[in-house]
C-alpha cells in the first residue's frame, strides 16, 4: 500500500481559517482542505510546508507551530498529515492554482466537507474556538 507523508497549514487569521477547495479530477474532489502537500525524499515537514504553501497559496511562511499528525488509512492509501498551526506569513493567501478558496470562522467549520482524515483535527479545532 501507497504510504505519503503530508505537510498541512492550518493558516489562521483573527479567529479565520484559510481553506481550499480540492480539484474534481483529484483524490476526495471537490472536498474543503487545509492547503498543503506531499513532503518529498530530502525534506522536512516544516520545508514542505513552506514550499507547499508558497506553490498554492503564495504566501511565505513566517511562523507555524506543530500541531498534531495524524496517521489515516483508506482503501488504497496511507497518509500521515504534519499538521502545522500557520499564523505569521507575508503576502496574502489565494488559490493560486485556480483553485476555490474562502475564508471560515474557526467555530464554524463543519468536518463532513473534508477528507475523513481532517475530521479528528476539524473537531478539536471547532471546539477550541
Amino acid at each position: 500500500m501507497k504510504h505519503l507523508q503530508v505537510a498541512v497549514g492550518i493558516i489562521r487569521r483573527d479567529g479565520d481559517i484559510f481553506l481550499a477547495q480540492r480539484s474534481a479530477s483529484s483524490y476526495m474532489a471537490n472536498r474543503w482542505e487545509f492547503p498543503g502537500g506531499k513532503i518529498e525524499a530530502d525534506e522536512t515537514p516544516v520545508q514542505a510546508l513552506k514550499r507547499e504553501l508558497l506553490e498554492e497559496t503564495g504566501i511565505e511562511v513566517v511562523n507555524a507551530t506543530p500541531y498534531d499528525t495524524v496517521d489515516h488509512t483508506y482503501d488504497d492509501l496511507r497518509v500521515t498529515l504534519h499538521f502545522f498551526i500557520v499564523d505569521g506569513w507575508k503576502g496574502e493567501p489565494y488559490g493560486r492554482e485556480g483553485q476555490p478558496q474562502r475564508w471560515v470562522p474557526q467555530q464554524e467549520l463543519q468536518a463532513e466537507e473534508f477528507p475523513p482524515a481532517n475530521v479528528d483535527i476539524v473537531a478539536r479545532l471547532k471546539a477550541s474556538a
